[in-house]
């Protein structure tokens, strides 16, 4: 039986932290699917469609890498990958408790799959979408945070959104 691992998050935007999950995690599983939260209760900068363009773009060398879009529960979701895998990462202690109490209930959700967490890079511990986001509409340097289609993405956002006010 193959080996499947959903590894899901709103990637608004991909950072370097969520390619080193990804690239680690397709070492490990067969298949991996990276999931596109579509979460309505967040503003996110990036449609669906765009984040899903720059994911697609940077994990191309990972031959067993899918990206996708998700509405709804994220358990129902893998099972329609029949996935048997749900790949988080950690990025510190404070992560973990929010991990716990979802990963809880996915649990009673369906016992079948199994939550995996992989601590992240040290080098990308304090590394946050937000974080990013928030250095590149001040035009900060991202180029260490972020692949170099994300970092002109943001750029080309944040100068249009400036360009309206």
């Amino acid at each position: 039986m193959a080996s499947i691992a959903v590894c899901p998050g709103s990637f608004d935007p991909v950072t370097y932290g969520h390619l080193d999950i990804i690239r680690r995690g397709a070492k490990v599983f067969d298949q991996v699917y990276v999931a596109v939260l579509n979460n309505s209760s967040k503003k996110p900068l990036f449609s669906v469609e765009e984040r899903i363009g720059l994911l697609k773009e940077v994990v191309k060398p990972f031959k067993n890498v899918m990206v996708e879009s998700f509405n709804g529960l994220l358990i129902d979701y893998a099972r329609t990958k029949k996935a048997n895998a749900i790949l988080r990462g950690l990025r510190a202690v404070s992560d973990f408790e929010y991990e716990m109490q979802i990963t809880s209930m996915n649990r009673v959700l369906d016992e079948n799959i199994e939550t995996f967490f992989m601590m992240t890079n040290s080098q990308y511990a304090f590394l946050s979408s937000s974080i990013v986001k928030e250095v590149a509409k001040y035009n900060g340097n991202i180029s260490e945070l972020v692949p170099p289609i994300v970092e002109e993405a943001l750029r080309q956002k944040f100068h249009s959104f400036l360009s309206q006010q």
